[in-house]
């Protein structure tokens, strides 16, 4: 008969009842006291546990919708007491050679007051025992002439559940994201990430699997020992005559050894996935923290918190219309694509536009020289004429030029241009002054004079 059936109908009143704690707190202080005892233990033994516990913490105990008058006058400790033993959570023995009343726990109830235990205390870290415990069930298997194939289904056992354990790790970093978004201060950004998910998740569990080396540090004797396993085929013979002497067939050896290392490879993927979820969440906490530090003052920022608040009006009309009555929506700034989010190219459009850039060669100087000439405007000639026109003695000096205009000081580039070139007829020559500033416009002190 399956447990679950001698479950009594009022033992799920507990998790609906309004002292629920209560209960709870005083499971776990009398499973503590039923474990360290030799024998059973009294119902006078309970009351006294209850009773230093509230002494310690202070219950505070309402009224069940079925206590009546007469169980309010009992103490509270004998309320908890009887209530969970008119529920079911515990069971009482009647020795009548002793003359006592024994408590004990039943095996339904303890495996939910194991749960209470576990979601209360954290200091055994699953992870550990289970890798733990592979390890030195196939060490047995393999050194210890007395094995059986129950070794290696336990070693599958610890296998699945330390696969269990990761996924719920794994499935329970959306809280930390949630509890991360909540946070409105760049404190408590900071407090929610060192207090929380560090001190939760990354010392306690993800430490664990990393830090401490405890997977890795077993992984490779594990495999190692798979694999002598499965090359011994005397073991193996050995092992299925032991099976089938004691009619145990349920599974082949090499079938176990095959899902022991199916579920090591599934480990590794999920350590694999638990690195990529841990490197998400510090992101997205960076993410947060610049968010909140430039959502003030940022023009993305503003935005966000603009749209938020129209997200919660009531009345999304009168919110717009007042808005805009405030604020000039249309900014270029708020409109433009790049002020907000702009997806960006994936690597293959990358690397095609960069194949499909031509790569220019390097211009000769006299190639340079011919672009930046401005051909259109002045014919070779006009800049001699400029040249010959403002000569003295065969010598034009930049000192007692007048340039006023942007066509003046154009020609004089140019003539400088022309100058510089080994067919031209003039030849220019520095003076000891540097430059000239004359009428807004800035040029060298130099002389061209004829060659």
């Amino acid at each position: 008969m399956k447990m679950r059936f001698e479950i009594p109908d009022g033992f799920w009143s507990l998790f609906r009842s309004v002292n629920r704690e209560t209960y709870i707190e005083a499971l776990l202080a009398i499973n503590e006291e039923y474990e360290y005892n030799n024998y059973f233990l009294t119902k006078e033994a309970c009351i006294q546990v209850l009773s230093d516990k509230n002494a310690r913490e202070h219950f505070e105990l309402l009224r069940e919708e079925d206590e009546n008058e007469f169980d309010l006058l009992e103490t509270t400790s004998s309320r908890i007491l009887n209530w969970l033993l008119k529920k079911g959570w515990l069971k009482k023995i009647e020795d009548y050679s002793n003359l006592v009343v024994n408590i004990v726990i039943p095996d339904y109830a303890a495996i939910f007051i194991d749960a209470f235990e576990r979601l209360t205390n954290e200091d055994i870290e699953e992870t550990e025992v289970y890798i733990q415990n592979v390890y030195a069930n196939l060490y047995s298997f393999k050194h210890d002439p007395r094995a059986g194939i129950s070794m290696l289904r336990t070693t599958l056992v610890n296998t699945r559940r330390l696969n269990k354990v990761l996924q719920d790790m794994l499935h329970n970093m959306d809280k930390f994201f949630a509890r991360l978004l909540d946070q409105e201060s760049y404190g408590d950004v900071l407090s929610e990430h060192l207090e929380g998910f560090v001190e939760d998740m990354v010392q306690k569990k993800y430490h664990i699997l990393k830090t401490s080396d405890n997977f890795y540090r077993y992984k490779t004797d594990i495999k190692n020992i798979l694999k002598e396993i499965r090359d011994d085929e005397k073991l193996i013979e050995k092992i299925r005559e032991r099976a089938k002497a004691v009619k145990d067939t349920k599974e082949d050896v090499l079938d176990l050894i095959d899902m022991i290392e199916r579920g090591f490879d599934d480990i590794e993927h999920r350590i694999s996935n638990m690195d990529r979820e841990h490197t998400k969440y510090i992101r997205a906490t960076v993410t947060r923290l610049n968010y909140l530090l430039s959502g003030q003052t940022d023009t993305k920022g503003l935005v966000v918190q603009l749209l938020n608040q129209m997200s919660a009006a009531d009345d999304l009309d009168n919110m717009v219309l007042t808005i805009g009555e405030k604020m000039n929506l249309s900014f270029v700034e708020i409109l433009s694509e790049k002020s907000l989010y702009k997806r960006r190219k994936g690597k293959k459009d990358f690397i095609s536009h960069m194949a499909k850039e031509e790569v220019q060669e390097d211009l000769e100087r006299e190639a340079v020289l011919k672009l930046n000439k401005v051909q259109a405007r002045f014919s070779k000639k006009q800049i001699e004429d400029f040249i010959e026109e403002h000569m003295e003695n065969e010598v034009m000096d930049t000192r007692n030029l007048v340039i006023d205009s942007a066509e003046s000081f154009e020609k004089l580039i140019l003539a400088y241009d022309l100058s510089t070139r080994k067919k031209s007829r003039y030849l220019v020559i520095k003076t000891q002054e540097t430059q000239i500033e004359k009428n807004g416009y800035c040029y060298p002190a130099i002389q061209f004079v004829k060659k």
